[in-house]
């Protein structure tokens, strides 16, 4: 009584108009039933990672899925296409392209999950990652978001770059290198910058022997 306590909570959570959340109503518990779903909705806020890649948010995912029954529950396999946005790791210029992401995904009924957990040994002490990493239907509906989520996310490149060979920024004034790969800043080597203060500028050696030819001609003058 318990569980089934649980159960009816959480179904209670999950928004029914939420796009991501389909129905297996129709697909009935006998195993080997199959149901094709296609739908066209908008992306939610955050799909991919922060500040370096994702998808738009509302933006169009187009999702094309196949819903198994089995023994265990209904097996969801399917494909998302959409389109994702971000800047250049390096140049930091405008990224984009289109992405297509495969899955695979079993939600459990939720008195399957108890009777695998009743046979389990040690289910008292199952740690709550691979409780996590566990999908349930809620009723007869699952939310597919945290499954299109993870998939999205994997197929995102971490340093995404608007072209292999792109070059990156210049450290000393921030322009692009792959707009002028001959870009260079003349800089003076370090280890040097102590002993200017200690040569003399060019030409002080001459001026100093000019000026001391002139006093001594003076002084023969007045001399004379």
């Amino acid at each position: 009584m318990r569980a089934a306590t649980g159960s009816q909570d959480t179904l209670n959570r999950l928004d029914h108009r939420d796009p991501l959340v389909f129905d297996t109503h129709e697909l009935g518990r006998r195993p080997g039933s199959m149901r094709k779903v296609s739908r066209t909705l908008e992306a939610p806020e955050g799909l991919g990672i922060a500040d370096v890649i994702g998808v738009p948010g509302k933006s169009p995912i187009t999702l094309e899925l196949r819903l198994e029954s089995v023994v265990e529950g209904v097996l969801v396999t399917g494909t998302a296409e959409t389109h994702v946005e971000g800047e250049c790791s390096r140049c930091l210029e405008p990224v984009e392209d289109d992405l297509e992401v495969d899955f695979q995904e079993l939600y459990y009924y939720p008195e399957s999950e108890e009777r695998h957990r009743a046979r389990t040994p040690v289910a008292d002490v199952l740690d709550e990652e691979s409780d996590e990493e566990t999908y349930r239907l809620e009723g007869d509906f699952f939310d597919l978001q945290p499954v299109l989520r993870d998939a999205v996310v994997l197929a995102l490149p971490l340093q995404p770059v608007c072209q292999d060979d792109c070059l990156g920024l210049c450290s000393a004034c921030g322009a692009r290198l792959s707009d002028d790969p001959d870009h260079h800043h003349e800089a003076a080597d370090p280890r040097w910058a102590a002993l200017q203060g200690l040569s003399a500028a060019p030409g002080d050696e001459g001026d100093g022997i000019k000026n001391s030819d002139t006093r001594e001609g003076l002084a023969e003058n007045q001399e004379k």
